[in-house]
């Protein structure tokens, strides 16, 4: 092999250049996980068929105490689920956590789910299935007991338990609005 050959770098035809960013611009480093929890389709009959449509529900997470839920809709699956992840990063918000666990026992009723979430000793692990369960990896909880008591509608599991997230206080916030000052 020649000195020609070996410099040379060979690239398929078909492959496009690569894009550089603008300069100046900030690099664009997404921390966010992301889990799909559930996909609709829907069918609208129509003279000349069916019409399909999709609806995404999205969870994304820090693992660090935030999370977020989007939910997207589109007539195709992949654009539903990249709105839906749009809307959840827009839609972010802070988790009040206890080392590894929640910070007290919460009840929260959406619609017909109602969910139940306690803290749990260090080891223990997410103890909670369906909807529930991605919405406390995405925000770092480690462990906790969970129960979903009312209906198994995954959409409706998921937005209780993000509500009963947010809902939560700290015993700070709790003096704060004492007018205490913690110990």
């Amino acid at each position: 092999m020649t000195e020609q050959n070996k410099s040379k770098v060979e690239t398929p035809a078909n492959a496009a250049p690569a894009k550089a960013a603008p300069a100046g611009a900030p690099e664009q480093k997404d921390e966010f996980g992301e889990r799909l929890v559930n996909v609709r389709r829907t069918t609208k009959v129509v003279k000349g068929g069916k019409n399909f449509s999709f609806s995404a529900l999205v969870v994304v997470g820090d693992r660090n105490g935030h999370v977020g839920l989007g939910i997207g809709k589109a007539n195709e699956m992949a654009d539903a689920i990249r709105k839906a992840g749009e809307h959840a990063r827009r839609n972010v918000v802070p988790v009040s956590l206890y080392g590894s666990t929640i910070t007290h026992m919460v009840t929260y009723r959406f619609g017909a789910a109602k969910i139940m979430m306690r803290p749990a000793s260090a080891g223990t692990g997410v103890i909670a299935g369906g909807g529930m369960r991605p919405v406390l990896e995405l925000a770092g909880i480690k462990d906790v007991f969970g129960k979903s008591l009312g209906a198994k509608n995954a959409v409706n599991v998921v937005k209780a338990t993000f509500e009963a997230l947010t809902s939560m206080k700290t015993r700070k916030s709790i003096l704060e609005k004492r007018d205490r000052v913690a110990l």
